[in-house]
């Protein structure tokens, strides 16, 4: 329990630390374009909904083949084909967003932070919450695609 509390605690204070070195980041629409956050910030959204909508090919164009996919417990890292598969075609949340997200880009790696807040369907159809920090480093080969995801919870504020 203690290791959860500092994670959140971490993961806020760097998130609050973060926020103010990342508002030029998050500036005018014209910075974004520019930097490529714009790009990147259409490709989260688009990875939000595949993963409402388990889309199979959207979750597979979105992602690189190097694909580490880890969960919030610190215990499961998914493979691409692992992450597609455990959401292919199933409706898994009844809601999810995205909130406060954070971007850094270097080169051609980008950096991308914020809070999954998730209405889950669970196995007997109730419904559970998922509510994590998660950073990810997308990778732009070609286009941009998701290399790596790792989270952790986050207690409600």
């Amino acid at each position: 329990m203690e290791r959860t509390e500092t994670c959140s605690r971490r993961v806020l204070l760097a998130g609050m630390t973060m926020g103010a070195m990342a508002a030029p980041i998050l500036g005018s629409g014209a910075a974004r374009a520019a930097d490529g956050t714009e790009a990147v910030a259409q490709k989260l959204e688009a990875l939000r909904v595949a993963i409402v909508d388990g889309d199979a090919k959207a979750l597979d164009a979105l992602t690189h083949p190097q694909l580490s996919y880890g969960h919030s417990s610190g215990r499961k890292i998914e493979t691409r084909p692992q992450f597609i598969a455990s959401l292919a075609g199933k409706t898994n949340y009844k809601s999810l967003t995205f909130s406060e997200p954070w971007f850094q880009i270097v080169g051609d790696t980008a950096t991308v932070r914020h809070v999954w807040d998730g209405a889950d369907i669970l196995p007997n159809g109730e419904t559970g919450r998922s509510y994590i920090a998660v950073m990810q480093v997308w990778l732009k080969d070609g286009d941009w695609r998701l290399l790596a995801r790792q989270s952790c919870p986050l207690k409600p504020a």
